[in-house]
């Protein structure tokens, strides 16, 4: 079976409401701000969420997307911009600047579900309001076996003109089995 485009996938899965997801993460956040008071603990917080996130979302990729393994870490990095996000939040994103070794790169969203209806007030200027995206994101490569370190660069609720996550292999780790076949 070939593998399915992010359109494909995304216009045969099951969704929510995109206003209400939207609310229902806005007040997720704005509980953690409560809750923790501090916005680096936010911070911390929305990325092991959404890294809990992503360590059980790539099985339902795999499942649904049919997509072979990867060759190495651009088609990785391509992957998901292209499906992975699409899929999930019904936007794809471009993956640019690369490193000179293939390590790093950047997945630029022009679009963010997330942040519709949310404007910063100046106490949580610190906050990265979709830190959970860099969370799923590493999460995810994790559970591919590649150790990955995830920030953001820009944001658009911060003032740049794009949202930019910066994706950095840190290590890419053997496959373990849990025992030998010859036994």
């Amino acid at each position: 079976m070939a593998p399915k485009s992010g359109d494909a996938i995304f216009a045969s899965v099951d969704r929510v409401n995109a206003e209400l997801f939207t609310l229902t993460y806005g007040a997720m956040v704005r509980q953690l701000l409560t809750d923790l008071e501090e916005v680096d603990e936010v911070n911390k917080q929305l990325d092991q969420m959404g890294y809990n996130i992503g360590v059980r979302l790539v099985d339902e990729f795999l499942a649904k997307s049919n997509v072979s393994r990867c060759v190495d870490f651009k088609e990785t990095a391509e992957v998901i911009a292209k499906v992975g996000f699409k899929m999930f939040l019904g936007v794809t994103a471009s993956v640019t600047n690369w490193d000179t070794e293939g390590t790093t790169c950047s997945l630029i969203l022009e679009d963010n579900p997330l942040v519709d209806f949310v404007e910063l007030p100046d106490t949580c200027q610190g906050l990265y309001y979709c830190n959970i995206l860099s969370g799923i994101v590493r999460g995810a490569l994790e559970m591919v076996s590649m150790k990955t370190e995830v920030t953001w660069l820009r944001d658009m609720l911060r003032g740049d003109d794009v949202f930019e996550l910066q994706v950095k292999l840190l290590k890419q780790v053997p496959e373990e089995y849990p025992y030998k076949d010859d036994e």
